[in-house]
């Protein structure tokens, strides 16, 4: 037995309600020049495990033991010495620093990752590791970590994690002010030479005396935004930058995007994707954008048939995909089959944007 759509899902694929205009902070769609996570990093060794360490023939971990209990008047100096010793790993261990930093006497998560032949670091405990930052050049132990681990995932229990287990020894903050200025960085997704220009101009306004136009805000590319602090407010920013990361700026259309993720078949469309006329046959379901004669009404129902979907936003004799996509679900379509099927009209040059496989 056929399936039949009501008049009213029609409707809604048809597209009659135009879209609402989006209007979003700039501190939303930006983040300041500056405010973004780093990373310590560091070499320590895993103690306390109950044999499913590195083993005393890895000699990457039996050294810096050795090397370690030398520092503590140890009578065991030789790598030969440790030959037995199956509970100790060495491992990497890195912190991430949170965009807004962190003082001296904080305390933040490490994860710990086993390199050697270990088989589990489950009940081990860090033992105290220095963490310096990436630049090899830079000798500053910013941090020591230490503590017991917790394994995350059963499934790979050569990962863990301390919890607040490296304590910050030196203060890490960005550089926000650079010369009287911040720089206002789009996110990927926002990054247009449209939007940068809409951003600057909407700070010029809203800085500018009554009959002036003011120039503190310059589109310096489609991902930077320059903005000068006023002279008066430059002793404590804090406000000026709060207003400018309040004021609100209307989104432009979204560039016209398809990202399909084959393996778990998520299809996600941004910005207006339209389908020129076309018609395909997939499994022996047909689907073809058509202009209907006029809008679904009770005495013009306009149906359509599980094998037959009839799509046109606009009315042009084309489609919109997301409406495309609502038919499809409507109609039970496999996921490998609605990419099947974007695959196929992205082919003959109908599908009217980017598309991306991941």
């Amino acid at each position: 037995m056929r399936r039949f759509l009501s008049a009213a899902l029609i409707g809604a694929m048809l597209g009659w309600m135009p879209a609402a205009v989006q209007a979003v902070k700039i501190d939303d769609i930006c983040r300041l020049k500056g405010q973004r996570t780093n990373r310590l990093l560091g070499m320590g060794l895993v103690v306390g495990l109950a044999g499913t360490g590195d083993g005393g023939k890895y000699l990457p971990a039996i050294r810096p033991l050795a090397a370690m209990l030398s520092k503590f008047a140890n009578p065991v100096l030789t790598p030969a010495e440790l030959k037995n010793a199956n509970n100790i790993a060495l491992v990497s261990v890195v912190a991430v620093v949170p965009e807004n930093g962190v003082r001296e006497g904080d305390s933040i998560d490490v994860q710990v990752s086993s390199i050697g032949a270990a088989k589990s670091l489950k009940g081990g405990r860090l033992f105290m590791t220095p963490l310096q930052g990436p630049n090899q050049k830079d000798p500053t132990i910013y941090a020591w970590a230490e503590g017991p681990l917790v394994i995350e995932n059963e499934d790979a229990p050569t990962v863990a994690v301390v919890r607040q287990g490296a304590v910050l020894e030196e203060e890490i903050f960005g550089q926000f002010i650079s010369n009287g200025t911040i720089t206002l960085v789009l996110q990927d997704g926002e990054a247009a030479w449209a939007m940068a220009s809409a951003i600057a101009t909407i700070i010029n306004e809203a800085e500018s005396p009554p009959g002036e136009l003011a120039q503190i805000a310059l589109a310096l590319d489609p991902k930077n935004v320059i903005v000068r602090i006023p002279q008066p407010e430059r002793g404590n920013p804090a406000g000026f930058i709060s207003r400018v990361l309040n004021l609100e700026v209307v989104l432009p259309p979204s560039e016209a995007r398809v990202t399909i993720n084959e393996r778990t078949g998520t299809i996600i469309v941004t910005g207006d994707v339209e389908i020129g006329p076309v018609a395909i046959s997939h499994k022996g379901l047909s689907i073809t954008t058509i202009v209907p004669s006029s809008p679904p009404s009770a005495s013009n129902p306009q149906v359509v048939t599980q094998d037959f979907v009839v799509v046109d936003s606009k009315k042009e004799g084309g489609a919109s995909l997301t409406n495309l996509l609502d038919a499809l679900n409507q109609l039970k379509v496999a996921a490998e089959d609605r990419i099947a099927i974007i695959k196929m009209i992205h082919r003959t040059g109908k599908l009217h944007a980017e598309l991306i496989i991941e």
